[in-house]
């Protein structure tokens, strides 16, 4: 039986994982009374109880925890953006080339950001397969449900004396200095920052992130990315999908699902490319999830929802 620990249980993403675990017979969760949920003792004492401790947290309690588990052998997984970019830390996207055996053998997993999962999904086998130059100037545009947000955004978009303006699409990141822009550039080897533009709309969950091209851009064809894309996913949650809606790519699609897809739309002049995912399963919960299952070795799909 494994020993979890979920430090930050409280919060959208622990609550998540937390939900989902206790349904596992394989699993046991270690929990903390109301009253000892922020004791720093009571929390070290679970961190080092457990076999592995999922960090629900903000960045600067997430290092704090961190800190608190040093010595200890359990593995972490970190769902702040604090040790993305930490190269003493493995980057919970098992999809990348080689990132499922550095998971596996890591004791320090940072899970990806919401955003930053969808913009990596299409732009990562590119540069790695020299379709996309490192040194391209991209833009990105990334559609989100509100619970994104947290549990103060959920309550804000959910509030009896809501805001009117939160009934249309919302922009944000207007200072193009978003949390996620160090890990987009990372992991797809980029040398400029995308042009980022972050869009929460007034529906639950669901994602979608578009990086559009032009042809001039590329080294191939439109048809050229599909089939590395069709390549490069061969496991793990992610498929490509040439799938609309009659026309439309809704950015619900994918709600209440653990899975990605990736999709090349456009017209061989002018290229879109389309990830589709929940921002609380492949952009949060489940991810988390995943990179637990391949710590431990089984089939990194367990207790998650395809369909």
């Amino acid at each position: 039986m494994t020993k979890v620990f979920i430090d930050g249980s409280a919060g959208t993403t622990g609550l998540r994982i937390y939900g989902r675990l206790a349904e596992r017979k394989d699993i046991e969760l270690i929990k903390l009374e109301e009253e000892f949920r922020k004791d720093t003792s009571a929390r070290k004492e679970a961190l080092f109880s457990a076999d592995i401790a999922f960090l629900c947290l903000p960045d600067a309690a997430a290092i704090e925890a961190a800190s608190l588990a040093e010595g200890s052998n359990t593995v972490i997984i970190d769902t702040s953006t604090a040790h993305r970019c930490d190269d003493g830390w493995a980057y919970g996207f098992p999809e990348l080339t080689g990132q499922r055996e550095k998971i596996r053998e890591s004791k320090k997993i940072a899970n990806p950001g919401c955003h930053a999962s969808g913009f990596i999904s299409l732009v990562a086998p590119l540069t790695e397969n020299g379709i996309l130059p490192e040194d391209t100037l991209l833009t990105c545009f990334s559609l989100t449900g509100y619970s994104g947000g947290g549990k103060k955004m959920i309550a804000e978009y959910e509030g009896d004396e809501r805001d009117e303006l939160l009934d249309a699409p919302r922009m944000y990141g207007l200072t193009q200095s978003h949390k996620h822009l160090p890990e987009m550039s990372k992991y797809c080897s980029l040398k400029n920052l995308p042009v980022f533009c972050p869009v929460v709309a007034p529906y639950y969950s669901g994602m979608e992130v578009t990086v559009p091209l032009f042809r001039e851009m590329i080294n191939g064809t439109e048809n050229d990315i599909k089939e590395i894309y069709k390549s490069y996913y061969g496991s793990g949650l992610i498929k490509y999908s040439d799938c609309d809606e009659n026309g439309f790519a809704s950015a619900g699609s994918m709600s209440g699902r653990d899975d990605m897809t990736v999709s090349v739309f456009g017209n061989g002049n002018r290229i879109l490319l389309v990830s589709r995912f929940d921002n609380l399963g492949k952009g949060a919960s489940g991810a988390a999830i995943q990179n637990m299952n391949i710590v431990l070795n089984i089939d990194e799909k367990t207790g998650l929802q395809e369909k």
